[in-house]
């Protein structure tokens, strides 16, 4: 796994796409300590870019990625390789590009600006490890949707509907049914639905770190209120895990049973 993870990582940070989103990120955290002196501000200025970003690149950059590289895929299978070997390296190795250029390009600024001297040090580590979360969880849903849809037009159509569920449609659906259902007690139905969603599993959990009341929506706040931030951080934080680990299990289920 090691060989296929070397050549597949070393292929995509040579890739211009990687060195644009390292970049991205580079100039507007950049821009963003320049213009405000206050650590915590800037940290959730990009916490809403993170939890938008993060997803949307590493659902493109992964099924672009095994889609283009299909034929060498079927080169590897007919070595005396293990499939979840190739598969596996090459998933750490899109996770692994994305994940470096996520911690060089708001890692730096922040070093440069003295974050390890910060109060705001843990608050800055809990959105590098959420930012660095979503890019394996949307990044195994991206090779999980291409190695069950052969079919490249669908694959990408079932990839950006399903990032778009979770980053848009689930956050209205979810309000719209508390509109209609507003006589009834529904924390503990909105304790239970927030877990569905990995995105706001990471809003929340950098939002109880900052404790931040106003910032955190109805979620936010039911967490806070009956878990605590302490055990609200740990539940987000497992629950997350979770989300990570689903992905990579389907992915070596689909990939042992599929016929190239």
């Amino acid at each position: 796994m090691l060989k296929i993870f070397r050549f597949y990582f070393f292929d995509l940070i040579r890739s211009r796409w990687t060195v644009l989103y390292a970049l991205f990120y580079l100039l507007l955290t950049s821009a963003l300590l320049l213009l405000s002196p206050n650590l915590s501000k800037v940290i959730i200025s990009l916490m809403n870019i993170v939890l938008f970003l993060v997803p949307l690149i590493a659902s493109m950059l992964g099924i672009m990625y095994f889609y283009s590289s299909r034929d060498f895929i079927e080169l590897l299978l007919a070595q005396p390789l293990r499939r979840s070997t190739i598969f596996f390296g090459q998933y750490l190795s899109i996770v692994g590009s994305l994940g470096l250029s996520l911690l060089l390009g708001i890692g730096i600024p922040f070093l440069l600006y003295g974050i390890l001297s910060s109060a705001e040090i843990w608050n800055y580590l809990v959105l590098l490890g959420t930012g660095l979360m979503l890019t394996f969880i949307f990044s195994g849903i991206a090779f999980w949707i291409a190695l069950k849809h052969e079919n490249r037009i669908k694959g990408f159509g079932l990839m950006i509907l399903c990032w778009l569920f979770f980053a848009v449609i689930y956050d209205g659906l979810f309000l719209l049914g508390l509109s209609w259902f507003n006589d009834y007690p529904l924390e503990k139905f909105a304790l239970g639905a927030s877990l569905f969603n990995p995105i706001d599993l990471s809003r929340i959990l950098i939002l109880l770190k900052l404790d931040i009341a106003a910032l955190m929506g109805f979620t936010g706040a039911v967490f806070s209120k009956f878990l605590g931030s302490g055990l609200g951080m740990l539940i987000s934080m497992a629950s997350l895990l979770l989300w990570v680990g689903f992905p990579i299990w389907r992915i070596r289920a689909i990939s042992l049973k599929k016929d190239f």
